[in-house]
Parts: C-alpha cells; structure tokens; sequence
C-alpha cells in the first residue's frame, strides 16, 4: 500500500512538473491513453496461416522485378501521371479562386466537405455516372484536392506582411493581389503545390485499385495472381518516378506537359448526361423517401443508423486512433536514422529507408501484411503508421539538421534524448495531429482490402448497386473527416502548438523544383 501511494505521489509531482506547463505533452499522454483504451475494441487477432513461403516468393520477386509487355507498363506509366497532372492544374486554379473567398462560412463548408471524401471514394461515385473514363480519374483527384489547395492557400496568404500592400494605392483590386500578397506566397505555393503533385500521383495510382488503367490496376492484378516480379516491376517504376521528380519537373517545361498530358489520356467511353441526372435524383436517396414515406424513410434511416454506421464509424475511428499513436512512436524511431547531427553521413541510407516508406502507398503496404496477420485489423494499423512514419520522420530528420547546437553538446544517444527530442517534439506533434485526418480517410479506404472500415461497406454497397446506402456511408465518412479536422485545429489550439509552417515543413520535405 506505502508503495501505490508513494508511485502515485511521484506520478503527480512528474504531472506538476513536467505535463502541467507543458500542454502539448499532456495532449501526448492523453492520446496514449485513449489508444491503449481503444485497444479492446480493435480486432488485433492474428490468424494461423504459414505466410513464409509466400513472403519468400513476394521477397524473390521484389529483388527480380520482370515485366512482359514494356508497352502496356508505359501507358500506364503515362496514364498514371497524365490523371495526376491535370487534376492538379485544374484543383490549383480553383482552389486559388476559392482561397480568395475563403473567410466565407460558405466556401469554408464547401472545401471541408469535397476534401473529406476520399479520392478512391470519389472514383467509385463518379464511375457510376462517367464509367471507366478519364473524366472520373481526373475529377476523382481534382474535387478533393481543390478543397485541399482553396484551405492551404488561404492559410499561406494569412500569414503574410500586410507591408507590400500599404506602399500601393488604396485602391484595392487584382494588380494590387496579385503583385502583394500572391508575389509574397509564390514560393511557398509552388513547393506545396510541387508536394501536392507527388501525392496525385499516388493517389492516380491507387486509383487503378477500382478498375483504371494506371499503375495500380496493374499492380494488383500481378499481385492477386501470384505473379510478384511483375508486381515488383509495377512498384519500382512507381518509386522510380517519385524518386525522379525533381529531375523532370521543371517549371520551365510545365507548359509542355500541360498540352502532352491530355494526349497520354487513355480512350474513354461516351458519357450520357441523363445518368449523372438519374444518380443525383434518383439512384441515391432510399425508395421509401423517394416515395414521399417519410414514416419509412425514418425507419430506414433509424436501421442503417444503429446496425452499420455506428459499429462501422466507431470501428474506422478506432483504428485512425490506434495508427496515429503507433505514428508518432515509429516516426520517432526512424527519424534518427536519417538525421546527420545523430548519425552523420549513414543518414543518406535512412533518407532511403523514409523515402521508400513514404512512397509506398498504404494499400500496397496492407496488401502485403494481410499474408502475414491475415484480414483483421492488424494490418491496416501497420500499414498507416508505417506509410506516415516514412513521411513525418523524413520532415522531422530535415528539421533536426537545421537546429542549432552548441559547441559542447552531447553526442549519441544523448544529443537524440536530451536536445532534438524535446526541441522538435511540439513540431512532431503538430504534424501528428495534421496527418489525422488523412489517417481517417485512409482507415476508410483500407476496407477495400476486407477491413471492416467505412470502406468495406462503402465497396459492398456499390457492388450490391445500393446507391442509397453507399451514399449515406460516404456522407458519414465525410462528416467524421470534418469533425476530426475540427478537433485536431482546437487540440493544436489548446496544446499552444500551431499549424503555421506546416506548409515550411512540406518545403524541408521535398527538394524544390527548378
């Protein structure tokens, strides 16, 4: 009893003197909490199956990349950037317009609702009305990502000088805009933007996993089959052109690729604008309210509600939960390996290790982790926090490089415990907290994979042709984005961390385009 007691005395005298002061390591411990809370309603089983033989065949592959037909690669090599590159140049001209009217309650809703749903998931909607067509590969990354550009543009115009602008006429208008404020942010918005590129680009891949001709269609076809050096040939072009980037992305050739890209589209079917019609007032909504029951309607609403979206919401929830901690724990192991004030020049090969973690789309990761733990939850929690792990740990390697030490301080193991832990922790946490969202969404689309996420109901649905239903669960997915967005900014806000340079932090991240 004298030794509870004297544990708990300690316990409140380490609160008082560490966590009391510091908000934003009380928030840490809070989030710890919740997810060895949430650890019960996970489904963490592991499932006898002897993968070893399998691994060994998917490892052969990996290390003996073969392709049969190097002609159908590049189409879809050139597929796979010609969706990203268009969807990008049409996302940032009307996120731009919209930034600008952004301090509108009206356009702030707008933006947090299209980027809320997921890309895969605007596929799957979209290819409903558009088919399998280049329409839906462009709008499908194009609508959420114009969200995305319309918050982060207007957040970098915010911040910044008002100076510029008082040296001119009063008189407001475009000029004045576009030589002050815009002048002012330009670099800021082209590395962003030029980051933002490299995730269409995963996102046109992954985009293959529901039926378009991009590197993903070709991945998981290979895999499915068993054929992993075809695979594993698949994979290596990806990373070779992620890798690659800033050799070919030159802002001078922008107006180039802005003209090929549309002729390295693949063929599309004829699109009928009577389907998209009969989507949007007809195949959504429930037949009961269709039918003016609103008794009924009430009914089915009220069954959807308590047998699938409260277990399913509350199941995606939990995992988003569990890989976000699991998140920051493997970030700050990593991002040692990659910071040279703590390894010294073997920092190039973890810079390797976070680029080919960070590269890897999560579902490829999934994918694979599914032979070892077999279909629960396991899988999904590893596969985001080791794709997030690569990306926050390289950002926040980039980071501790440009710390200032002093000339007396500690090496090793100490320098990493006593001087950059505790000097970038608030930033770890900052970008923590910013990746929930997107660790929701992608919890989601993970149920593509047989995870019981939104996801899977979401894909079910559509198979089932159950638009009513695939509907309401891609509002609910898109509802718990928006709430965990909005939680994140006041935690950040209580925390007395804040998200400004977040957007700093994409520049260390990626190495400018020239």
């Amino acid at each position: 009893m004298l030794g509870f007691k004297s544990l708990a005395l300690a316990c409140h005298a380490y609160y008082l003197r560490h966590l009391h002061d510091r908000p934003f390591l009380r928030v840490s411990v809070l989030f710890l909490l919740a997810a060895l809370l949430s650890l019960p309603f996970a489904d963490l089983s592991l499932y006898p199956s002897e993968p070893w033989q399998e691994l060994r065949r998917i490892f052969t592959g990996f290390v003996t990349p073969q392709w049969h037909n190097w002609s159908t690669l590049g189409n879809a090599l050139l597929h796979t950037i010609a969706f990203a590159f268009i969807a990008i140049l049409t996302s940032v001209v009307a996120g731009l317009l919209l930034s600008t009217l952004f301090a509108h309650r009206s356009v702030r809703v707008f933006s947090a609702s299209i980027r809320a749903v997921h890309e895969l998931f605007w596929g799957l909607i979209l290819m409903q009305t558009f088919g399998l067509s280049a329409v839906t590969g462009i709008l499908a990354i194009a609508i959420p990502y114009t969200g995305i550009f319309a918050k982060i543009f207007s957040e970098t115009f915010d911040r910044q000088s008002s100076l510029p602008s008082l040296t001119l006429e009063s008189k407001k208008g475009i000029s004045q805009w576009f030589y002050t404020l815009f002048a002012q942010s330009l670099p800021e918005l082209t590395t962003y933007v030029r980051y933002r590129f490299e995730c269409a680009l995963r996102s046109s891949a992954i985009l293959g996993f529901i039926g378009l001709p991009t590197l993903g269609f070709y991945f998981e076809s290979a895999f499915k089959q068993g054929q992993y050096s075809e695979a594993a040939c698949v994979l290596w072009v990806f990373f070779g052109l992620i890798a690659s980037i800033r050799y070919w992305l030159k802002w001078p050739l922008i107006p180039f690729y802005s003209v090929t890209a549309w002729f390295w589209l693949p063929d599309s079917p004829p699109v009928y604008g009577s389907y998209f019609w009969q989507f949007i007032s007809h195949d959504i909504w429930p037949a009961p309210l269709l039918e003016g029951k609103l008794f009924a309607a009430a009914q089915w609403y009220g069954t959807q509600l308590f047998e699938l979206l409260i277990p399913a919401a509350g199941y995606t929830l939990v995992l988003s939960l569990l890989a976000l901690v699991l998140t920051g724990l493997l970030a700050l192991i990593l991002f040692p390996l990659a910071s040279k004030p703590i390894v010294g020049r073997a920092n190039i090969a973890g810079y390797g290790l976070l680029l080919l973690l960070r590269s890897t789309p999560e579902i490829v990761i999934a994918f694979i982790l599914l032979l070892v733990f077999g279909p629960s939850g396991l899988p999904a929690i590893l596969a985001l926090a080791i794709h997030n792990s690569g990306l926050i740990g390289y950002i926040i390697a980039r980071q501790s490089e440009q710390l200032p030490l002093r000339a007396d301080h500690p090496k090793n193991v100490n320098l990493y415990s006593f001087e950059i832990v505790p000097r970038i922790f608030p930033q770890l946490l900052t970008l923590l907290l910013y990746r929930w969202e997107v660790i929701m969404r992608e919890s989601a689309i993970l149920g593509l994979l047989g995870v019981t996420t939104l996801g899977f109901y979401i894909d079910s649905a559509f198979e089932e042709i159950r638009y009513d239903k695939a509907f309401l669960l891609v509002i609910v997915a898109a509802l718990m984005n928006i709430g965990v967005d909005m939680a994140a900014r006041r935690i950040r806000t209580s925390a007395g961390i804040s998200n400004a340079n977040l957007s700093a932090s994409t520049q260390t991240a990626t190495p400018k385009a020239t």
